[in-house]
């Protein structure tokens, strides 16, 4: 097993991908550790979409793109598979814990799934990239997701065709302090 900083190491948005299928197994253990997600008062407010048949695949990649003057997300039609995370209604606890907090625990929830998503997928030799640019409604239409359900992001999946890169972060003590801001 992979030593756990090694592997948030390791994983990366990658923007390129092999034209090699992702084993079931594979995809079906991305989707556990996605499942197994904590979320704020156990509401798990999300539904994934896999999507990895070659027409639809390629449909919803044209979604995720912005044309030719901005281009954004060509890559997504490389990707073996394409993963749609969709945020659902939280349950009642959580929906009033946001209220009277003021914090959306569902966007939270949503993302803290992805991430196990994508570091499942990172442990597993394939790579990820996380997608929030794309057409809401095209996709909504597209996948048949019903009215006040939102798609949230789009998750690339597949077998990294680049390099790794060096990752660039903000040197620590720029980022974090002890007892006060």
């Amino acid at each position: 097993m992979i030593d756990f900083l090694a592997l948030v190491n390791n994983r990366q948005s990658d923007r390129k991908y092999l034209d090699t299928p992702v084993e079931e197994e594979k995809l079906r253990r991305c989707l556990e550790a996605a499942r197994l997600a904590p979320s704020a008062c156990n509401s798990q407010p999300w539904k994934f979409i896999v999507v990895n048949d070659a027409g639809l695949r390629d449909s919803l990649a044209g979604l995720t793109t912005s044309g030719r003057l901005l281009p954004l997300n060509h890559f997504t039609r490389q990707a073996p598979v394409l993963v749609v995370l969709v945020m659902e209604q939280p349950n009642l606890t959580s929906r009033f814990g946001e209220a009277v907090k003021n914090k959306k625990y569902t966007l939270m929830d949503v993302g803290i799934a992805a991430s196990h998503f994508c570091l499942q997928a990172a442990s597993d030799g394939l790579g990820t990239c996380m997608i929030g640019w794309f057409d809401e409604p095209g996709v909504s239409k597209l996948l048949n997701i019903p009215s006040g359900k939102r798609p949230m992001l789009i998750i690339a999946l597949g077998y990294p065709a680049g390099k790794k890169r060096q990752k660039k972060r903000k040197d620590p003590d720029r980022i974090v302090s002890y007892n006060t801001y």
